[in-house]
């Protein structure tokens, strides 16, 4: 399994995950519970390659992403990213290495915080091509 968590400078949780730049991707196809994490991947897109804009014509830094974990994302991005074969979780948690750390426990992640952007997000996505 492979989780992708969007970040903000590789640093804490980001919202807005159709335009996020910098993610963190645990590759968990080897990890066993007993072990500790393994060091995530950054990736850093280009501008061209950020999920918003992207044409899924390419091959995508992202590709084979089970897991996105973001604090928001529209309705557009969560369609966007289910064709692409992955879900969508979102969370309140800023860490990102608490998320992770949390999912792979199964315990439950706090809710997002409320973002008035997710609101306009929202409105744009029922015009999006997604």
């Amino acid at each position: 399994m492979k989780i992708a968590i969007a970040t903000k400078d590789f640093s804490a949780v980001s919202g807005h995950a159709g335009q996020t730049r910098q993610w963190l991707v645990y590759d968990l196809s080897e990890h066993r519970a007993n072990r500790l994490l393994p060091a995530p991947q950054r990736v850093d897109l280009d501008q061209d390659q950020v999920l918003h804009v992207f044409a899924d014509n390419a091959p995508h830094p992202l590709d084979g992403i089970d897991l996105v974990v973001c604090a928001s994302a529209g309705d557009g991005f969560i369609r966007h990213m289910k064709k692409r074969g992955a879900e969508v979780l979102l969370t309140g948690e800023s860490d990102p290495a608490i998320a992770i750390t949390r999912i792979l426990a199964g315990e439950a992640l706090p809710d997002p915080r409320f973002d008035i952007t997710t609101s306009l997000c929202k409105l744009r996505d029922l015009f999006s091509r997604h």
